[in-house]
């Protein structure tokens, strides 16, 4: 959307109507709008093309009574010209079957004319272009997504070893990316059929949900690319000086609300000397997050994870602890390898990369890690890391 005002391309016969729609536009306080007004789809088009370098409009607004088109015809020829702009069907009647068919074919909202007012209308374009940019957001996420699939795939030597990945591949990041593309479609929807009857709080919570769930594919999208750079050799530390103690500190601290919503205590010590020492902090917070993470994840409420830092003469030692469900022995030598779970994990959500992310990005530090676990007891990882000094 413009920073300034709002620009609107008005497709509206009817001069009458036209000048009112823009009268309400006047009087809206909340935005300055700056309309162009055309009477036929053919002007609208021709308007369009021109725009095509400066982009500069950021909302349609579009009447299905046209002398040069008629009905829903002319939103298909719209969309084509120009797809990322939001568009705004009015019409004279209250058809909620042309309503639904309208927001299926790409329209972002429904109005009928007679029941137009300023706050209304405005309302609805505001609403218009921020359901836009949600799925506008959505389909840049599932383009890299794509392309981060054949990008790792290319990435494999043996045929074999391809057609395999790929395969397995595709499969779980289409289960894992299931969950949140729900929740954006479930939300999208409730905007989409509920406008009218949501308060302003509640489509603010439902935007906020789209917009998390989307973070949350980005997320898995910059997982899958991690795992990416190390297999091609391009994972490299960006060694700087770091204080363990204050960082571990806050990602305790980052932990502590997905810890309390299973009553559980998080503990946290240190021994030794940390002085003098040099890390890759994002590498660093890849390995402790993943694994804090997974042990808040798999311990039962109102348990205990503990946390220890270790400071050695040549080497840092974390050990993160919980007293959870433990891993059966028979998972515990795949579990570092890409989408690898174990078999007891039941309904916990889980991607299968995490502890895959924790090796790759210990190696790239020349440390080690270890794993000491049973089931129904709990899980302790230990990793070691050298002391590196620029």
């Amino acid at each position: 959307m413009a920073t300034g005002s709002v620009k609107i391309l008005l497709i509206e016969d009817n001069l009458a109507e036209a000048r009112l729609l823009q009268e309400f536009l006047k009087q809206a306080q909340s935005k300055d709008f700056s309309v162009v007004h055309v009477q036929r789809l053919q002007n609208a088009l021709q308007e369009l093309t021109k725009d095509r370098v400066l982009c500069s409009y950021d909302v349609i607004l579009l009447d299905l009574t046209l002398p040069d088109s008629e009905g829903l015809s002319s939103l298909p020829t719209l969309i084509d010209y120009a797809p990322r702009l939001p568009i705004v069907v009015l019409t004279n009647t209250n058809d909620e079957a042309l309503a639904i068919e309208a927001v299926r074919q790409g329209a972002q909202d429904y109005l009928v004319k007679r029941q137009v007012n300023v706050e209304v209308l405005v309302r609805s374009i505001h609403y218009a272009i921020e359901r836009k940019q949600v799925l506008e957001s959505l389909r840049v996420t599932n383009k890299t997504l794509e392309n981060r699939v054949e990008e790792r795939t290319a990435e494999l030597v043996k045929a074999q070893e391809i057609n395999q990945f790929k395969s397995e591949f595709v499969s779980m990041i289409s289960h894992d990316i299931r969950n949140p593309l729900n929740t954006i479609l479930l939300a999208a929807g409730l905007l989409q059929n509920s406008d009218e009857k949501l308060t302003k709080e509640k489509k603010s919570s439902h935007f906020q949900i789209i917009r998390s769930a989307i973070k949350n594919m980005a997320q898995l999208l910059d997982e899958v690319s991690l795992i990416g750079q190390a297999d091609s050799g391009k994972l490299q530390c960006e060694l700087v000086s770091l204080d363990l103690q204050i960082f571990c500190r806050q990602l305790i601290e980052e932990a502590q609300i997905t810890a309390k919503d299973k009553h559980l205590k998080l503990e946290f010590t240190s021994i030794g000397e940390f002085r003098d020492a040099v890390w890759d902090e994002s590498l660093l917070r890849h390995i402790l997050g993943n694994l804090l993470t997974n042990a808040i994840k798999y311990s039962l409420p109102g348990g205990t994870v503990n946390f220890e830092l270790m400071g050695q003469k040549n080497a840092i030692a974390f050990r993160i602890q919980d007293w959870g469900i433990g891993i059966p022995e028979p998972d515990q030598k795949r579990l570092f390898q890409p989408f690898q779970r174990a078999e007891n994990v039941g309904s916990i959500p889980g991607t299968g990369l995490g502890l895959a992310i924790v090796k790759k990005c210990v190696d790239a530090h020349g440390g080690e890690i270890l794993l000491d676990s049973k089931v129904g007891i709990g899980t302790t990882f230990t990793v070691i890391l050298p002391l590196l000094k620029l």
